[in-house]
């Protein structure tokens, strides 16, 4: 039952990434024209999906709860004002997506309110990874951190990378949704976001490494760790040649697999620990009874029928989004 409610949170983590993630990445790359035309474009490409995307955060936030409570509880003590600020800027997306289509002489402030709360989800994201990379404080398997030890130097690099990172899938799917002006726009864009996603990387790596961050051992004890890398190199390289081959649906797919690689280099240097490096799976289980229990409401009924709906979603909204489309 534990490795099960493990797989699950993984399942749920990287979807969420994954799907949000290009929606946080059109709305970034929303508040970087001016062109209402293009604009309705944007918002008409994810109207049908955005919100039920977000429905494996809530997910990925009940299988701690019910699942992990030491990790739920641990993670609230010490990311409790980025989490506030991650879903403020949630809800004010969110508020800010249905107002801005009514509003008239109001709408700037809407389509500031759904740009930058799109930035600001995406940088906490990151923020919260690198943190975790970096270390939390810990004693005796509680944090024994403040309210500001989540904001350093690596954790702001990294929610600078999560951006560039979901306006790379944000560009993607724009390209595989149009087939106009804004497909042209992300072709151009994911040359450059692609470079500066790997200078990123190469920076974080270096930082890590002068710092001597305890999961660094972690890359020298499991050198089979290095796959990961070279799939996302090979997947970059991909990218790069994507706007040649005018493939719509390439650019979005080996972004993806960047982000799966990424996702399975973090995973496998934190085994076995869910707070590197002080708590692990075995320990922050709860009772097989109460993982059993929630095996049979929640992983055998909900997980599933989320999955269907969700692929049902993507299939039934699938192909271009025509230029006259209204998002509503």
């Amino acid at each position: 039952m534990t490795y099960f409610w493990v797989s699950a949170l993984a399942l749920t983590t990287l979807l969420y990434v994954l799907l949000d993630g290009f929606d946080l990445g059109v709305g970034i790359l929303f508040g970087l024209t001016r062109n209402e035309r293009l604009r309705q474009t944007m918002l008409a490409a994810i109207s049908p999906v955005w919100d039920g995307n977000e429905t494996w955060l809530v997910l990925t936030a009940a299988i701690l709860f019910g699942a992990f409570p030491i990790i739920y509880a641990t993670l609230l003590s010490a990311f409790y004002l980025p989490l506030i600020l991650m879903l403020g800027a949630l809800i004010l997306r969110g508020v800010a997506f249905e107002f801005r289509y009514k509003a008239t002489t109001s709408r700037w402030l809407w389509d500031f309110g759904f740009a930058g709360g799109s930035l600001l989800a995406s940088f906490v994201q990151g923020a919260t990874v690198g943190s975790l990379v970096e270390g939390l404080p810990m004693r005796n398997g509680h944090y024994a951190g403040g309210m500001w030890d989540w904001f350093g130097g690596f954790s702001c690099l990294s929610g600078l990378g999560l951006c560039l990172g979901y306006s790379l899938l944000g560009a993607g799917w724009l390209v595989a949704k149009d087939d106009g002006e804004l497909r042209e726009r992300g072709y151009r864009l994911i040359v450059p976001l692609t470079v500066n996603i790997l200078c990123f990387l190469a920076i974080s790596f270096i930082y890590a490494e002068a710092r001597h961050f305890q999961i660094m051992e972690r890359w020298f004890q499991r050198p089979y760790l290095v796959v990961f890398p070279i799939i996302g190199a090979c997947a970059s390289l991909a990218l790069v040649a994507g706007p040649r081959l005018r493939k719509d649906a390439l650019p979005l797919l080996m972004t993806a697999l960047i982000f799966l690689s990424a996702f399975g280099t973090l995973a496998i240097s934190f085994w076995p620990y869910m707070i590197p490096f002080s708590i692990t799976i075995d320990q922050a289980a709860a009772p097989t009874t109460s993982l059993t229990f929630m095996f049979w409401g929640a992983g055998l009924i909900v997980l599933p029928i989320t999955l269907i709906y969700t692929g049902a979603v993507y299939r039934v909204f699938s192909g271009k989004v025509a230029g006259s489309d209204h998002y509503h």
